[in-house]
């Protein structure tokens, strides 16, 4: 168990109890995925766009990290092992311009979301697609999805195919909604209407 201090207004969780939760408000079930024409596209104002195929994906370098994955209705799952590559090496391959200060990510089922370029470069920022020693199940997000600890899970996207650089922020899905842009999980940044 982590010794780390929850952020305000969470409480833990015991993962099994929680973890294949639904995916409200996109599609009903999750996307069908089949990993022999799955690709990761990453485009936008960089210098080279790319598209992953999953075995190129798992050619990228990758890193273990541990840490808290915090839902923005309150509950924390303490101390997940991720597996994946970090969102910086993707960054060095692609060389985003000057210009590119945000990231917009797309999803297999319609979802949406964007974060600043300087809250990805984070060392603990990664498309993961191993949890706890195996493979990133589809109910959780696999095969990749984003994982992007000091903000809530709605900043983590699930089923990413697309990553575009851009210089305007766009809002995605639950932004659109009313939920907070930045959603610092320190700061409790959870809606904004």
């Amino acid at each position: 168990m982590s010794e780390n201090k929850l952020p305000p207004g969470q409480h833990e969780i015991d993962a099994i109890l929680r973890w294949n939760i639904d995916h409200e408000g996109i599609i009903p079930d999750n996307p069908k995925i089949d990993l022999n024409s799955w690709a990761l596209i990453v485009d936008g104002d960089v210098e080279n766009s790319v598209k992953l195929s999953w075995q190129d994906f798992l050619k990228l370098p990758s890193v273990e990290s541990i840490s808290d994955f915090h839902c923005v209705e309150t509950w924390s799952v303490r101390d997940c092992k991720w597996c994946g590559v970090k969102f910086s090496t993707l960054v060095n391959i692609v060389k985003p311009s000057k210009n590119a200060r945000n990231v917009f990510f797309k999803c297999l089922d319609g979802y949406t979301t964007s974060l600043g370029l300087k809250d990805l470069l984070k060392d603990n920022v990664l498309l993961a697609y191993k949890l706890n020693g195996k493979l990133l199940e589809v109910p959780l997000g696999g095969p990749v999805r984003l994982i992007a600890p000091d903000k809530y899970a709605y900043k983590s996207p699930m089923w990413i195919e697309r990553v575009t650089f851009t210089y305007k922020k766009e809002l995605g899905y639950w932004e659109k909604k009313g939920y907070s842009d930045t959603a610092d999980v320190w700061a409790e940044d959870r809606r904004t209407r």
